[in-house]
């Protein structure tokens, strides 16, 4: 297969649900003439035009609502955000009309589309450009949130996501656009809803999404030269979770790391350390622990920064307590 970046597999996702789908459109800020703050849009005005790939002012909040109603009558938008810290203005838009239409409607008005974006920390954007923002979504009923870690796994998620008749968030890891992955050239999909097991081992289980995917990946290798093999499973869609995957893993290796970008109070690893603890209580030979982001705003110093991210060290202490290999 072709290896391309996760940045080309998401242009290809939109570009081949455009020509599918004459009714799905692309609007955000610098998405048609700048083509994309990342140039996830590269090339898509010049294809389908100013109708289609539509140029927003700076005004969250007012083109997420075009979004709504776009969707409400027929249309099937995709919604940019520069960065999901900015989405932060759109987010009544978002839960309060997107998430609940079709709840209140009785049916009436399903809402086919998707909000889309960087999610976390990239490098030194501090506090208010770095923070990852699936708990907050993934909270809200009506929504589905989607947070894919590879290329593959970007571009079959995308094409899902706008082929669903759902509002569906979709987390674009902020530092994986230039990551590179195998993607095939033929139409595909990645089911909405399903976890994937990236990495089979039986000493401990590691439960991640996005970017900390690639984190337990390393976790995985540096380990497998210590004799310790790990199972990496990662969640890609936060809502609906795939416990099936989660719980027939830990069931197998009796231990679990959950490593998640957020911070940790409310965060998404604390959904999975309930669910583990709920359905695998007696299959634990230690507690569930959880590697995140330290609870603070994101500092801007690097070396404080680095501090406050996790990581592939702390995720491996993490491995070796559970194993009480270390204290």
């Amino acid at each position: 297969m072709p290896v391309i970046t996760y940045r080309d597999a998401l242009n290809q996702a939109l570009r081949e649900e455009m020509q599918r789908d004459d009714r799905v459109f692309l609007m955000g800020e610098e998405v048609g003439v700048y083509q994309g703050a990342y140039k996830v849009s590269k090339g898509l005005l010049q294809e389908f035009g100013e109708m289609r790939v539509v140029d927003t002012p700076i005004t969250e909040l007012g083109f997420a609502g075009v979004g709504v109603g776009a969707a409400m009558v027929g249309l099937r938008p995709i919604v940019e955000f520069m960065t999901w810290n900015f989405a932060l203005l759109a987010l009544d838009q978002v839960v309060n009309a997107a998430a609940k239409m079709l709840y209140m409607s009785g049916g009436q008005y399903p809402m086919p589309m998707v909000f889309r974006g960087p999610n976390g920390a990239a490098l030194q954007l501090s506090a208010q450009h770095s923070q990852a923002w699936e708990s907050w979504l993934a909270h809200i009923p009506g929504l589905k949130v989607l947070a894919p870690g590879t290329p593959y796994d970007a571009k079959g998620l995308l094409k899902s996501a706008i082929r669903d008749d759902n509002p569906v968030v979709f987390l674009e890891g902020e530092m994986l656009y230039n990551t590179k992955g195998e993607v095939p050239e033929e139409d595909y999909l990645v089911p909405i809803g399903k976890a994937e097991l990236k990495r089979e081992g039986e000493h401990c289980t590691i439960v991640s999404h996005g970017k900390m995917v690639l984190v337990a990946m390393q976790v995985a290798d540096q380990l497998a030269k210590e004799g310790i093999t790990i199972d990496v499973v990662d969640l890609r869609t936060i809502r609906p979770m795939d416990v099936d995957t989660v719980v027939t893993s830990v069931r197998k290796t009796n231990r679990a790391v959950v490593v998640e970008e957020g911070w940790e109070f409310c965060g998404v690893g604390a959904q999975v350390a309930d669910y583990i603890q709920r359905e695998c209580f007696d299959d634990l030979d230690a507690p569930v622990l959880r590697v995140h982001q330290a609870d603070v705003p994101m500092p801007y110093a690097k070396a404080i920064e680095k501090a406050a991210k996790p990581d592939v060290r702390k995720t491996i202490d993490a491995v070796k307590r559970v194993m009480y290999l270390e204290s």
